[in-house]
């Protein structure tokens, strides 16, 4: 494909704003023009211009209009033009068109007829009759006992379908189809057909009449309300990949349904080109067609694009299938998760307003976390966080006023590497609409969800009860989690109003030292909360504090939490808990209680906090750090760190956003992550094999390398008189921090008093002891480096040498 291309696009919903906006970032398209477009193909694209003056069905005009301006592909949006005969009007003038035939657009155009070719080619369909006579129609309802769905065979704005609760319903729904004619001439003739139990999926596909080539599997909500519920819209939300589908099943469809309808299509003379959308349902005894589109779906196509790589090209492939070598085409899809949102105006699908002035912002519920790609404008393309985007339908600028003009009015999509983490972003994108009237569905993706949570065991509401709130759910959901902390002097059970901690039975039988320890994990809980991954964060909570106990000599007894967010989700949640558990077992204390606060308003979306507690005890003779017994030339050890810990992370994320990266995208330091797995690594603990040398006597003092890095921590373990030589050649820089000094521009001394450098740990022993500390520490599985020394303190506490090394 070597001719730049000048491409027609016909239409003004959110498919044509997204189709736009893909097309817009070909090289090979030199420009589109929109008809007759919306308030978001009016203005921010740098390639697409709106034309208004040219009627989209009048199809005479539109060719001129194409040969006047040199377009060389026509992209036709609905199903209207396709079904009215669009693409034949610019074949006669040589103009290749991405859409079908007015005979290959019957497979929507005709319910009818599309059924009956189905029955011809054995294509896996729901039983069926067609009917044009309503006393027939009718009496054909009285001789069935299986639940129908009826549908207007003909183009009812996606409307036509109807779904009666009853017989009675039923005959309802086909008098006001066929007498009433509350879909006009689409209802002449209708299909009655069976009602198929199942998962409902969308798949979107590419052909050329011979090669077919689908995007992966969407699934639409069409009902107008939660939970399914009301009349059928043009779709109010989508994701992808549907959760309901498997390979082995996609692989199943494309055999059983694509490319038999392909096949079947070319071989009764009306071969297909463009894209083929099937509506299937996943059925107990398998996939089965419920309806062919034969254009891009609405609001699959907002849904399925930003899936696209960006090494795909949208134009190519669109001119692949006009010339029919779609064959030879690469389609590359990002391994992530997609979400849209549609926003309607008042009254949708009945009766709506029109004209409404509307406001977009970037300000949302989750302003803090967002990071900005486009300045928000009420005429713009709108990126509002990473990979989230405004997709404009029934819009329409007014001067500088952008208004509403259609019943569903704007959708939000994003992309992320968790659908939880797509759907999340999506609804902060709809935060960011504001017009009188506006609704939107609270439950896109709820099916899977439920899917999701019917395959994780530990996670079902089943395994935790019927009908209870919220928090007692939650509760019931983290008791296994916490069980598993329980350790002698504990029992490690929640549900009453507080954790027993039993020093006697714990080995304490004259009475010890207490400590306690209190701490959170600072702005590393905004990378969790972007990545949707909490149960890191929840072993760094317990780090945090049972590091700080065992500097003091002291074995951590229990921990206790506080987890603060402004509405419960019981997900992110748990998966925090479930950290603070293993953080908890591996530091062999016992989580005996916490605090779920929910204070609406406090946070921003899906926002928490998190604090924990830990408490200690340790014997009057073994409390740490002992000053007095340390003198010039004991050694000082370092234990490796497992990377940047939960230290500095407000550096840490103006870096990464400056240089204009996603927490999705590969670590510079390491290809085999992402940036956001990567810093998300928990902080060590070191509880056991320090507790274990602690008892033995065989350290002096030992400092918890957290916040002020190495010169400010390392001094709190010595006496006033000592300070510790340090040569920071002793170890190696991890990768990670390499990367965050070069990168930040970051002083060694900054950089020294800001990350832990690569040691979570530092401890004095005696010159005699030193091996047989390096040798036990070893043997439990850490890496230990001899670092320094102490020396008579001139200034500082903390001396670094060979800084240069650094830079």
């Amino acid at each position: 494909m070597s001719e730049s291309l000048r491409i027609l696009l016909v239409g003004n919903g959110g498919r044509e704003h997204a189709l736009a906006w893909k097309l817009n970032q070909s090289t090979r398209v030199e420009a589109i023009f929109v008809v007759p477009g919306n308030g978001g193909t009016a203005r921010g694209l740098a390639k697409v211009k709106n034309v208004a003056d040219v009627k989209p069905d009048d199809f005479s005009s539109l060719v001129e209009f194409a040969k006047k301006v040199g377009v060389n592909l026509v992209v036709p949006g609905p199903e209207a033009p396709l079904v009215d005969g669009i693409e034949g009007y610019f074949r006669a003038v040589g103009i290749p068109c991405f859409g079908p035939s007015k005979i290959a657009a019957r497979m929507e155009g005709s319910k009818a007829f599309s059924k009956d070719f189905m029955k011809r080619h054995g294509i896996p369909t729901a039983e069926y009759r067609n009917f044009n006579d309503y006393e027939a129609a009718s009496k054909y309802l009285d001789s069935i006992e299986h639940d129908v769905v009826i549908k207007a065979s003909g183009l009812a704005a996606g409307k036509g379908v109807l779904i009666p609760a009853s017989k009675l319903e039923a005959k309802v729904a086909l008098r006001d189809i066929m007498l009433k004619r509350v879909f006009g001439v689409a209802g002449d003739e209708v299909v009655i057909e069976e009602f198929l139990v199942g998962d409902e999926l969308s798949i979107l596909a590419f052909s050329d009449g011979y090669t077919i080539k689908a995007l992966p599997p969407a699934q639409d909500h069409k009902r107008i309300y939660d939970g399914d519920q009301g009349p059928n819209t043009g779709g109010m939300g989508c994701y992808a990949p549907a959760a309901a589908v498997s390979k082995s099943t996609l692989d199943q469809i494309h055999k059983l349904v694509l490319q038999p309808t392909i096949n079947g299509m070319r071989k009764e003379a009306f071969p297909f080109v463009g894209m083929l959308f099937t509506g299937l349902m996943m059925t107990a005894s398998g996939p089965k067609v419920l309806e062919y589109n034969v254009r891009f779906g609405d609001p699959e196509t907002q849904t399925l694009l930003p899936l696209l790589s960006a090494e795909t090209d949208l134009a190519e492939i669109m001119v692949a299938c006009t010339e029919h070598w779609l064959d030879a085409v690469n389609i590359k899809i990002e391994p992530k998760f997609s979400a849209t949102v549609v926003v309607a105006a008042g009254g949708y699908p009945g009766p709506y307003a029109r004209g409404v002035e509307m406001k977009l912002d970037n300000t949302g519920e989750g302003k803090d976390k967002w990071i900005p790609y486009l300045t928000v404008t009420s005429n713009q393309l709108t990126l509002l966080l990473s990979d989230t985007r405004l997709f404009h339908a029934g819009t329409t600028m007014d001067n500088d006023i952008l208004r509403t003009s259609g019943g569903r009015v704007i959708a939000a999509s994003a992309t992320a590497n968790t659908l939880e983490l797509a759907v999340s972003n999506a609804y902060k994108g709809v935060n960011s609409v504001h017009f009188e009237g506006m609704h939107y569905r609270k439950d896109i993706a709820h099916r899977a969800f439920k899917r999701i949570l019917s395959q994780r065991e530990a996670l079902t509401y089943a395994s935790a009860g019927v009908s209870i709130n919220t928090g007692n759910l939650f509760v019931e959901r983290i008791k296994s989690a916490i069980r598993s902390t329980k350790r002698t002097g504990a029992d490690a059970e929640i549900g009453g109003f507080g954790g027993i901690f039993d020093l006697a039975s714990a080995g304490y039988t004259q009475v010890p030292i207490l400590l306690g320890a209190i701490d959170g994990v600072g702005t590393k809980l905004k990378v969790a909360q972007t990545m949707g991954k909490q149960d890191t964060v929840g072993i760094d909570l317990v780090a945090m504090n049972v590091n700080d106990l065992v500097v003091q000599g002291a074995e951590a007894l229990f921990f206790l939490d506080c987890y603060s967010c402004s509405k419960l989700e019981a997900n992110t949640a748990v998966d925090f808990v479930k950290g603070v558990a293993e953080g908890c077992r591996q530091a062999g204390c016992a989580l005996i209680g916490g605090e779920t606060a929910e204070m609406p308003g406090m946070y921003a979306g899906g926002e928490y906090d998190a604090v924990g507690a830990a408490v200690g005890a340790v014997r009057h003779d073994r409390i740490l750090p002992d000053t007095k017994s340390m003198v010039v030339g004991d050694v000082l050890l370092g234990l490796a760190s497992s990377g940047v810990h939960s230290n500095g992370f407000s550096l840490i994320r103006k870096i990464i956003e400056r240089e204009g990266l996603s927490y999705e995208a590969a670590a510079p330091w390491d290809e085999t992550t992402s940036i956001g797995l990567s810093i998300l690594t928990p902080t060590r603990i070191y509880v056991k094999p320090l507790l274990n040398l602690a008892q033995k006597n065989l350290v002096k003092g030992m400092s918890h390398i957290t916040g002020g890095g190495l010169t400010e921590n390392i001094p709190r373990m010595l006496p006033k008189e000592l300070a510790a030589e340090v040569d920071v050649t002793a170890w190696c820089l991890q990768p990670i921090f390499i990367w965050l000094k070069k990168t930040g521009n970051v002083s060694s001394s900054e950089f020294a008093r800001t990350f832990n450098t690569g040691l979570g740990m530092a401890i004095v022993v005696s010159q005699e002891n030193m091996e047989q500390v390096i040798s036990e520490l070893e043997g439990a599985g850490e890496t230990v480096f001899q670092i320094g020394k102490l020396v008579e303190r001139a200034a500082d506490g903390c001396v670094l040498k060979n800084m240069e090394t650094w830079d």
